[in-house]
Formats: structure tokens, C-alpha cells, sequence
């Protein structure tokens, strides 16, 4: 009988039609697969159970969240391979269903489930979320940002640094993540055409950075909202300690609820992947409703590539069990549209794709320097959930799997005109 490394590497090499390209290290301490390659690590049968009991990418990040999975070398480099078995194949799953009719692979499954021991599914890890049968209403969109957000102010401060600013950064040759945030929010700021006496909405405000950067640096007035009731605490006293208390207002506050227009510009920065396909149209009208005329938007999103029928989009698995629950992304074209649909007019789409891989590895490199105090302020399970899902999506956009987008958008006069000045493009120097 094959030691237990080599029988998941060939049962795997048999479903999936194509060579693994990481190396297998089983419980029993056997060893299969490239010499050089990164390793798998199955800690424990229990691993495989959860592989059997739900093959693909959940199963695979159940057992990780667990620890019964671990992964030796480079994690970046692993990820990239795993990954690339679903991004060169596709969703195609023929060449498995070949393969399953074959007798000999069919009897090799039968022996890997015998080899994982005991035939009950393993339980979900306890930060799995919990799933709901109604998407995106204001009780559900509560229950997902907290979920995601409410994890603890001190746990983000390691993986964020002292910005405290959960997106894409803009980066300049040898700039820090401060310098490189601090660059985003003013990029932000510019486009937006900030000025004294104004009002800014900052929809999905986080921590209250770039409230905060708004007020002090263009002498605006804020209105920042979050759902995240520790988020909300943490940005009000950053506001009272920069001494903006009569200048930014930090709301517990659904966007959908926010009836003290018009404003004179609103950023919504990484917030639009939590509104959801169906309601797109109608985040994307109400920030219309709430702009003055000549009002601008800065909208600031996460993309992914159109697929080729959009009817077979499915959210990513391991994203919406453990990281953003009822999170989606659209393709940059759709988003666009609806934009349009809504009475803006795009002025302006600027892809940074390339940055956010870049902060990424910052925040990843952060995390892992101060492993042992972000896992007992998160707990094991969810320090391993941020480490994998920030690696997986720095990879994720240095591939060009998915990217990241500003687009400038207007509510025009009656008139037509924008407000904008000839030359748009001032904001960057």
C-alpha cells in the first residue's frame, strides 16, 4: 500500500488531468510532488476529511482556518500555483467527471476516504459565518460588516499600521505604507476638488481616515458613516484627538439613510463591494439624490474580469464564508453603467491594479511580524483567515485577476455643465 502522500497526490493528479504543482507532506510524515515546489501540509486525517466532505476551495480554507492545513515555503508562491489550477482551467469540471468513470480512480477515491478516518464531516471553524436567505437588507448589510470589521481596533492596527486606512494605497518608488496612504487619501481629496466651506460625505467612512485628512488638510466639513459600531468608536476619538469635532461628524448609519443633503462631493472608498449586484442601482441613485449640482463622487472599487456568460458569476467561496460575507464584485463596465444609469456622468477612471498588490504585501508583512499577539487578540483561527485572504488577493491582482478602479463621476447641472475645469487631470502634479 502507497504511503498516504502518495495516494492524495495521484487521486488529485487523476480528478484534476494536470500535474500538481505543489509537494504533499502527509500526517504519517510521507512526502510526494516536486522536490523544490512549496508544500502542503496535512497536518491530520481530519484535513482530508474536510476535502472529501467539500472538495475545492471551502474545503481547503476549512481546513486552513483550522490549522489542520498548513502550507511550507513561500506562501505567495503556493497560493499562485493552487490558484492557477482554477484560473488555466477554468470552472470546467469535464476532465474530473472523465476521470471519475474510470473504475481505477473511482476505487482510489473510495481508498482516500477509507484513509481519512471517520465518515462524519468535520464542523465548520467557529469563523465561518453564518449564511442568510436575505441579501442586503439593512439588517443583514449590519450583520456582514460586523462580521468582518467588528473583529477588534487593536488586531487592525497591527495588520494596518498607524493610517488605519483598509484599501488600496498609492505608492511611490521606495514610499512607505503611511506615505503611500496618506498619497491615496489626497489623490482622493483632489479629484473630489476639495476646498473650505465645503461638505463631504465619506460613505463607508472605516476608521475615520480620510474624514479626518478632508477636514484638517482642505478645511471641509464631514459627514463620515459606518455600520461598524467599534470602527465608529475608534474614528471618534482619532476626530476629538485632532481636535475636528466641529468639523467631522462620525455616524452609525446606513448610506440609505443619510437624508441631510446636498453635499458638495462624497468618497466611497472600497465600500461598494458590500452594496451588492441587485442594489447597485440604487446605492449608486442615492448618492445621486445627495449631491448638490456640480457635485462630485469619487467612487473607489474592487473589479473583476467579465466572464464570458455573467448568468455563471458566483461569488468566491472562501471570500463570503470568512472574509466578506454577501460581498460581490462586478466587472469595471458594469459599474460604469449603473453609475450612468443613475444620472452621473463619468468624467474619469483611473486603474491602480498594481498598487493594491503592493499594499497587500505590506499588510501581509505586517502580520506576520507580529503573529503571536494579532492571533490571540483575533484568536488562531481569524489571524489565519486575514493572512490568507490578503496573500491569495495580492496574488489575485498582480495576476490580473481582479483590479481595482477610481472613477470620478459628476450629477451635472440642468444645464449640462460639469464644474469641472478643462484639464481634469491636475490631481496628479
Amino acid at each position: 500500500m502507497a504511503d498516504a502522500a502518495s495516494r492524495l497526490t495521484s487521486v488529485a493528479e487523476q480528478l484534476l488531468g494536470v500535474p500538481l504543482p505543489v509537494r504533499i507532506r502527509a500526517w504519517d510524515g510521507s512526502r510526494s510532488g516536486p522536490p523544490d515546489a512549496p508544500t502542503l501540509v496535512f497536518r491530520n486525517r481530519r484535513a482530508l476529511r474536510r476535502l472529501l466532505w467539500r472538495p475545492g476551495e471551502l474545503g481547503l480554507a476549512r481546513a486552513w482556518v483550522a490549522g489542520d492545513l498548513e502550507i511550507e515555503g513561500d506562501l505567495y508562491t503556493a497560493l499562485d500555483a493552487l490558484s492557477g489550477l482554477v484560473w488555466e482551467r477554468g470552472e470546467d469540471s469535464r476532465s474530473t467527471v472523465r476521470a471519475l468513470r474510470d473504475p481505477a480512480v473511482r476505487a482510489a477515491v473510495r481508498d482516500l476516504v477509507r484513509l481519512a478516518g471517520p465518515p462524519l464531516p468535520p464542523a465548520p471553524p467557529q469563523e465561518e459565518a453564518r449564511r442568510t436567505r436575505h441579501l442586503h437588507t439593512r439588517r443583514s448589510d449590519r450583520r456582514a460588516i460586523s462580521h468582518h470589521y467588528d473583529v477588534g481596533n487593536d488586531f487592525y492596527e497591527i495588520v494596518l499600521g498607524p493610517s488605519m486606512v483598509y484599501s488600496c494605497a498609492y505608492w511611490q518608488e521606495n514610499g512607505t505604507l503611511e506615505t503611500a496612504q496618506r498619497d491615496k487619501l489626497e489623490l482622493v481629496a483632489r479629484k473630489l476638488g476639495l476646498a473650505p466651506g465645503q461638505r463631504l460625505l465619506d460613505v463607508g467612512c472605516g476608521w475615520g481616515s480620510m474624514a479626518i485628512h478632508a477636514a484638517r488638510e482642505h478645511g471641509v466639513s464631514v459627514v463620515g458613516v459606518t455600520l461598524s459600531q467599534e470602527q465608529a468608536a475608534y474614528a471618534r476619538k482619532c476626530v476629538a484627538d485632532e481636535g475636528l469635532t466641529d468639523r467631522v461628524e462620525i455616524r452609525v448609519q446606513d448610506y440609505r439613510d443619510v437624508t441631510d443633503g446636498p453635499y458638495d462631493a462624497i468618497s466611497s472608498i472600497g465600500m461598494a463591494e458590500h452594496v451588492g449586484a441587485e442594489r447597485y442601482l440604487d446605492y449608486a441613485r442615492a448618492l445621486h439624490a445627495l449631491l448638490k449640482p456640480g457635485g462630485r463622487l469619487l467612487n473607489h472599487q474592487i473589479a473583476r474580469r467579465p466572464e464570458p456568460d455573467e448568468s455563471s458569476y458566483r461569488v468566491d467561496e472562501f471570500i463570503d464564508a470568512y472574509v466578506f460575507p454577501d460581498g460581490e464584485l462586478a466587472p469595471l463596465g458594469t459599474t460604469v453603467t449603473q453609475l450612468e444609469r443613475a444620472g452621473f456622468e463619468v468624467r474619469d477612471v483611473e486603474s491602480i491594479r498594481e498598487h493594491y498588490g503592493l499594499t497587500l504585501r505590506r499588510w501581509v508583512a505586517r502580520l506576520e511580524a507580529d503573529w503571536a499577539r494579532a492571533a490571540r487578540l483575533a484568536g488562531p483561527g481569524r489571524a489565519r483567515v486575514w493572512r490568507l485572504y490578503m496573500a491569495a488577493c495580492a496574488v489575485a491582482f498582480e495576476r490580473n485577476r481582479i483590479g481595482v478602479n477610481q472613477v470620478l463621476a459628476v450629477r451635472t447641472a440642468d444645464s449640462g455643465a460639469a464644474g469641472l475645469p478643462l484639464r481634469t487631470r491636475t490631481w496628479h502634479g
